[in-house]
Order: structure tokens, then sequence, then C-alpha cells
């Protein structure tokens, strides 16, 4: 499958060349439009449990668009919500890919989405909670952010620490751990900051440039919102 992420700079969609007979699967709501050869399908991508636990456990929709080139070659144009960038990570089977709740945009054939838990700590004390999405298989997943989405390649022992608002996707051979942003409790809240993550490589972190929760405390300060 052929495939191009259009319009970079803002408001970008992925463009996919599906042959007769190739599928895509993507996020609910994400098809923009598309070929009149193409048909468009609600599924789980598995079974009950597993759109359950996608739903409730991580925080994703119950459904899957499922694309179908079924009548001759088309395109398909995929989108997500929010202002942010787009991304394409490639999998070759050999590590699982952890994504932030609405990380997720769309997979090609051989990429199976499903869910992760996380330990404790960080189930308690991140942003994410205790389940994430976990993408799997060999294939092409694409990723949607707010804001940019900017890539940290860790060297083997390198640490980078990140806020943990700003997490979009790592792979499942790099863990980290939550910790105070400085010293002391005190300092750490008057940071703004208080608990942040610290990735150690090998691996690459993907970050996005805005925070979504900081977004949503500035828009109830502006209107003077208290929900």
């Amino acid at each position: 499958m052929n495939y191009q992420i259009l319009y970079q700079d803002a408001f970008p969609v992925v463009k996919c060349d599906l042959a007769q007979g190739e599928s895509i699967k993507a996020e609910s709501d994400a098809m923009v439009a598309m070929s009149g050869t193409l048909d468009v399908n609600g599924s789980m991508g598995g079974n009950l449990i597993s759109g359950i636990a996608r739903r409730v456990l991580a925080g994703e929709s119950f459904f899957f668009q499922n694309i179908v080139a079924s009548r001759g070659p088309g395109y398909v144009l995929l989108g997500h919500p929010i202002p942010g960038g787009i991304i394409d990570v490639d999998l070759d089977g050999s590590y699982n890919l952890r994504v932030q709740k609405d990380g997720f945009l769309a997979a090609t054939q051989g990429i199976q989405v499903d869910t992760a838990i996380q330990n404790l700590a960080q189930g308690i004390f991140s942003r994410e909670g205790f389940f994430v999405v976990n993408a799997r298989g060999r294939g092409t997943v694409f990723l949607s952010s707010y804001g940019a989405i900017h890539a940290i390649n860790l060297d083997p022992g390198e640490e980078a620490i990140v806020d943990n608002g700003h997490l979009v996707a790592w792979p499942d051979y790099m863990n980290y751990r939550i910790e105070k942003a400085s010293n002391g409790w005190i300092s750490s809240i008057m940071s703004g900051e208080c608990l942040v993550c610290r990735f150690r490589g090998p691996g690459t972190v993907l970050i996005q440039t805005r925070n979504p929760a900081s977004f949503t405390q500035w828009i109830k300060k502006m209107t003077g919102s208290n929900n």
C-alpha cells in the first residue's frame, strides 16, 4: 500500500492508495473522503472483550473503521479531530508499540491493536492510566497528536525526562519510571510540572508539543467554566 502524509505544516491527513482487495484499519470516524470503489465497515478489530477493553480501559473507541478496496483500486483520506501532527511508524514484529489514549489513528494490514497494562506506579501517577493502547505485528501504524510530533532518540544508557501529558508513543522494550520534577514535592508543584517520566535508552520516545490537559484548563480559565 502506498501512502502520503499531506499538509504536515497544518492539519495533516493521510492519503492511502489501496489496490483491489487491500484494506486499512482506522479509528472510528477517521475517514475524511474515499473513492467510490472503497467500502467502510465498522468492526471491533477482535472479539467483544477486546473492544470493551479499548473503550473502558484505554479510553479508545469501541469500534474501528475497516476500509476495503472491494470493487477496485482507490484512495482514502484519514484525519483526526484535533489540531496536531500525524506520523507513520513501521513495525517489523520484533517489538510492540505503546500508544497513549487518542494517539492511534490507523494501521495497515498485519497490525493488531489491543490494550496493555502498566505497572502500579505508572497507572496511578501517569496521565495515561493503567491501560494504554498496544500495537503489534508487521506493518505501518499512523499516530496522531495534539501539536506536532517530536522524536527523542536515546542511545544506550542515555536518559530523557518527559512531562507525562506530552507522551504519544514508545516501544514496549523501553520502560519508564514516574518521579518528581524537582528534588522536593513543594518545588515540584511550584514548578508546574509535579510528576514526569524518566526514559532510558536505547529507543525512541515520541512526544507531542502541546498538552491537551493544559489546553483544557486554559479554555476553562478563559471562559470562566468550572465544568
